[in-house]
């Protein structure tokens, strides 16, 4: 499945306009996580000054799996996703 990994806050949205393939939810989880770690490592940044903004996966209808917050300790166990169930989304 085509996942995208969109970057948001209450006042931003960065699109991820290329998305990934991944075989499923878990390694959708994984991908969102390590572009996490990655965006902390790029600039030298705390998960403090991610604070407010979110990674949101997305399936190519928009429709959003998951959503980690990019503040959110990690390593992975650390991190909570918030599965969105599909009923809420409609």
């Amino acid at each position: 499945m085509r996942c995208y990994f969109h970057l948001v806050n209450g006042h931003g949205f960065i699109p991820d306009e290329t998305g990934l393939d991944v075989p499923d939810i878990e390694m959708a989880q994984h991908q969102a996580l390590k572009a996490i770690q990655e965006l902390r490592q790029e600039a030298g940044q705390t998960a403090e000054e991610w604070s407010g903004w979110r990674i949101n996966v997305v399936d190519a209808s928009g429709r959003v799996l998951l959503s980690l917050r990019l503040d959110t300790p990690l390593p992975r166990e650390a991190c909570h996703a918030t599965l969105v169930d599909a009923a809420s989304t409609t």
